[in-house]
């Protein structure tokens, strides 16, 4: 009789791991219902048919509850991340930078690099194969959050 309740519990919560933590068909759904399956087997061999019945019922019964516990929208809700993101990433160069703009490079753009304009620090790409730190640029396009430049003449 304890082998059978035990059987019966661990395919319980094995169902209810396969529904809120692993969705899908994995390990922890062919676990309960093996679980559910022995139990039946084990009460079908100790009482008969009759204990065997009884044993469906009590695993259908603890199944569908199971199943209605976990899929309730307030057992979701006590899982659930509720924290809200309210940053935002770097302000795109295009709206503080215009093209024609001047300024310097901080590194090496090979062809890669740091450049300042404005007063702020900005990725810059060189339209020429190397500019040197230090060399006037200026603001020819825009590549996402990068600043294409050139080196003034």
């Amino acid at each position: 009789m304890w082998l059978i309740s035990i059987l019966i519990i661990l395919g319980a919560l094995l169902l209810i791991a396969e529904l809120v933590l692993l969705p899908g068909i994995t390990i922890a759904g062919i676990g309960s219902l093996a679980c559910y399956c022995g139990a039946v087997y084990l009460s079908y061999t100790t009482y008969g048919p009759g204990g065997m019945g009884i044993a469906i019922v009590v695993v259908a019964t603890i199944s569908l509850l199971a199943t209605w516990f976990s899929l309730r929208s307030k057992t979701w809700q006590r899982l659930s991340l509720k924290s809200k993101i309210d940053g935002t990433s770097q302000t795109a160069p295009a709206n503080l930078v215009k093209i024609g703009d001047r300024g310097v490079a901080i590194t090496r753009l090979a062809p890669s690099g740091k450049v300042m304009v404005g007063g702020q620090t900005f990725e810059a790409r060189s339209i020429d194969t190397y500019v040197d730190p230090q060399t006037e640029v200026e603001v020819t396009g825009f590549d996402n959050f990068n600043i294409i430049v050139k080196i003034l003449n």
